[in-house]
């Protein structure tokens, strides 16, 4: 019994995971019978690694998992940090100051390198959800350490015209990415979850045209474009959805399920 792809990448929030951060017995069921069949999962996720372990050890998940928006490739069975890419503080130094002047002062939150790196989160950044962050407010602690992503929020600026405005101002010295509502980030020059799904497919000796990736905002754009076939849940961003070969149903009506099924022999 074969499955028609050798891997299925599946990004966490609004994707595999409901919103109450559990993931559904149809979909765990459908996973299990492809990954029976033949094929590997490999969770890719905008979360660094200390906001990714706990949900992939609830899972029982002990596979690879791409973080931090292809910054880490996380070894979840053994909790080792395979390969890490920091963000250059000076050039995202510069890309903040470019960004504000054009924009205005911005609410900020950067996240450390390392299996247990803190989110420190500055005065005005709204965190999405119950993940652990630490205030700071004095703005040198903010680059005392190795980072792997900015976050940016603004007072007036919704995320899309942020995130146009980032690019615009600051598109040469960062990459940035939209993961999700209120979530934009800006992250080394070149990286995104294609970068660091192509690292871990290779360990696994498997391929772009091996693989079906799962998503639901801008930041998987650039996954879609290295996978096989991409398919964004009927609650993705628009843009997903343009690029996407198909839609499938939301993260809470079992969208990956009901694709996995059907492909299942």
């Amino acid at each position: 019994m074969t499955f028609p792809y050798g891997l299925i990448a599946t990004d966490l929030d609004g994707t595999l995971l409901r919103s109450d951060e559990s993931i559904s017995r149809r979909t765990r069921d459908a996973l299990a019978a492809a990954t029976a069949a033949g094929a590997a999962h490999i969770v890719v996720t905008g979360r660094a690694v200390p906001w990714t372990r706990h949900i992939l050890d609830d899972l029982g998940y002990d596979g690879l998992a791409v973080c931090g928006q292809g910054a880490q490739v996380y070894d979840a069975g053994s909790h080792r940090l395979l390969t890490s890419v920091t963000l250059d503080r000076q050039l995202a130094g510069v890309a903040l100051a470019k960004i504000e002047a054009e924009a205005g002062p911005l609410y900020l939150a950067a996240s450390r390198d390392g299996l247990d790196g803190e989110v420190l989160v500055g005065p005005g950044y709204a965190v999405t959800g119950r993940l652990p962050a630490t205030p700071f407010t004095d703005a040198s602690d903010l680059w005392a350490a190795p980072l792997n992503k900015i976050y940016i929020q603004h007072p007036t600026l919704g995320d899309d015209e942020l995130a146009a405005v980032a690019r615009q101002t600051a598109g040469g010295f960062v990459s940035v990415a939209m993961a999700g509502e209120g979530i934009v980030e800006l992250l080394p020059l070149g990286l995104s979850k294609a970068t660091g799904l192509s690292l871990a497919a290779r360990r696994l000796g498997l391929k772009a045209a091996d693989t079906i990736a799962f998503g639901d905002m801008p930041n998987d754009i650039p996954m879609f474009g290295w996978a096989s076939r991409g398919v964004a849940m009927a609650n993705a961003h628009q843009e997903l959805k343009a690029v996407a070969d198909e839609v499938t149903a939301s993260n809470e009506d079992d969208g990956i399920a009901v694709v996995l099924e059907r492909l299942l022999p």
